[in-house]
C-alpha cells in the first residue's frame, strides 16, 4: 500500500507545478514572436496566437479600434443644441415661416406663429452650437431679419440673416 501512495503523491505535485508552466512558457515565447500593431493586438500566425491564447485580429479590426476610440471622444465632446428664438413683425394674418441652413431652406419647414394676434411672429428651435444663416418667408416672399445685423450674401445676390449659436 505505501507504494501505491507514494506513486500517486509524486504524479499530484506534478501536475499542478507542470500545468502553469505549460500555460506561460508558450505565451511568453508567441509574444516575443509575434509583432504587435499600433492598437496592441497581437499580430501573427494563427498558431502563435492560440498559443498566446489571444484573441485573433486582423489589420481592419486593429485599424478599427483607434476609430472606435475617437467616436466615443467625439460624442462626449460634440456640441450640446440649445434652444433659440426666432421673431419677425408682419401683418396680422400672414403666414409666416423660418427656413435656414438648419432645415434644407425649406420654406414651409417652420411655421411661425403670431399667438397674440399683434403681428409679432415667433417660433422656436432647437439647434447646435454654431453658425446658422436663416430667412422669413412672409406670405411667399423672402425676407431677411431686419433685427439681426450679422449677414452674410448668399449665392442667388442677397443676404441671408446669421445666427451663432454658442
Amino acid at each position: 500500500m505505501a507504494t501505491k501512495k507514494t506513486a500517486k503523491t509524486p504524479a499530484k505535485a506534478a501536475k499542478p507545478a507542470a500545468a502553469p508552466a505549460k500555460a506561460t512558457k508558450p505565451a511568453a515565447a508567441s509574444a516575443k514572436k509575434a509583432p504587435a500593431s499600433k492598437a496592441g493586438c497581437v499580430v501573427g500566425t494563427a498558431d502563435k496566437v492560440a498559443a498566446a491564447k489571444a484573441k485573433p485580429c486582423t489589420e481592419t479590426a486593429c485599424a478599427e479600434a483607434p476609430a472606435a476610440k475617437a467616436t466615443k471622444t467625439t460624442k462626449a465632446s460634440a456640441p450640446k443644441s440649445v434652444r433659440v428664438a426666432f421673431s419677425v413683425r408682419a401683418e396680422v394674418g400672414s403666414k409666416v415661416f423660418l427656413a435656414g441652413s438648419f432645415n434644407g431652406w425649406d420654406p414651409t419647414a417652420k411655421q411661425m406663429t403670431d399667438k397674440d394676434g399683434t403681428g409679432v411672429f415667433t417660433c422656436t428651435l432647437t439647434l447646435p452650437k454654431g453658425k446658422h444663416e436663416y430667412k422669413f418667408v412672409i406670405n411667399g416672399i423672402w425676407c431677411a431679419d431686419p433685427e439681426c445685423t450679422d449677414w452674410v450674401q448668399n449665392d442667388m445676390g442677397t443676404l441671408n440673416s446669421v445666427k451663432i449659436v454658442g
